[in-house]
């Protein structure tokens, strides 16, 4: 792979040395890069020189064969959102916090080079849940890579949501909200409201509730297959609804269907990585 994209979050401070250093490498190798505009500017402003041959981008290239997401796992999640359906593998370069998604450090340069260079990357399939509504904003990117949330909209009422699985009614969940959740989103949300870790590549579903006014709401894991649809009441007249961390304000009583999406996220990890020293190394699993 020799045409690669490059985008990033604006918090890159401390790193400024290693991605000089890193868009260095990337020109003396001879790769085309396609770097994201602002991203550009940001570098150069804090001293970053972009060499000439880089070519800078708004909207994703489509002669790119992979992605170099350069933050945390949030900047990995809207990397993501700008290859879209395309199916490209996604390479994150952990400069934020967890990096759960992001497993490549700025110190491992010229190894990741060489292993994009070399095809030599894991590639994992990473399933995205998609969210039909009405009430979606027309400009609203309907996909999450992590999670779907129902939430109230008021501090001091909580939200029923009326959940069915394949057209049967399952519960009405009087708590603060829902998560439903993807095996790659089990680590993130899903984790904080109380549901299990799941091994990101399998084919299912979790829904959570979030501080449930019931002993008998627990966590659900079904079918990866499974179209689950979702309304919510609620003494205020407003619920919000996030996927991944973008939300939008929907009025109580409007449906949302949430399916499986048609594409997946190309996660490209290094090729040693496997489940159990990703949970060891970034959760501390089994630390005393």
């Amino acid at each position: 792979m020799k045409r690669i994209a490059i985008s990033g979050n604006r918090h890159q401070d401390g790193y400024f040395p290693e991605l000089q250093q890193l868009v260095n490498s990337l020109a003396l190798r001879d790769f085309s890069v396609f770097m994201r505009r602002r991203l550009a500017d940001y570098l150069r402003e804090n001293g970053v020189q972009i060499p000439d041959a880089f070519q800078l981008v708004e909207d994703f290239p489509e002669e790119a064969q992979c992605v170099i997401s350069l933050g945390g796992d949030g900047t990995f999640l809207k990397v993501a959102q700008w290859v879209g359906n395309r199916e490209i593998p996604i390479l994150g370069i952990n400069t934020g916090h967890l990096g759960y998604l992001a497993s490549y450090s700025l110190k491992e340069t010229d190894e990741l080079l060489g292993i994009i260079e070399g095809d030599r990357g894991e590639i994992e399939r990473r399933a995205l849940l998609e969210v039909k509504s009405n009430a979606l904003p027309s400009d609203f990117w309907p996909y999450a890579l992590n999670e779907v949330a129902v939430l109230k909209a008021e501090s001091a009422s909580m939200v029923t949501v009326h959940a069915e699985i394949d057209g049967g009614f399952l519960a009405d969940y009087l708590a603060d909200g829902l998560v439903v959740s993807t095996p790659t989103g089990s680590t993130a949300y899903n984790l904080s409201a109380g549901g299990p870790i799941l091994q990101p590549t399998l084919r299912c579903v979790v829904l959570s509730p979030i501080a449930p006014h019931s002993l008998t709401m627990r966590p659900l894991v079904v079918a990866g297959t499974s179209e689950i649809s979702l309304r919510a009441t609620s003494r205020s007249d407003y619920c919000r609804v996030s996927l991944d961390g973008r939300s939008f304000v929907m009025k109580c009583g409007e449906e949302l269907r949430l399916s499986r999406a048609s594409f997946s996220v190309m996660l490209m990890r290094r090729p040693d990585a496997n489940f159990a020293r990703l949970l060891r190394s970034k959760l501390l699993w089994g630390k005393r």
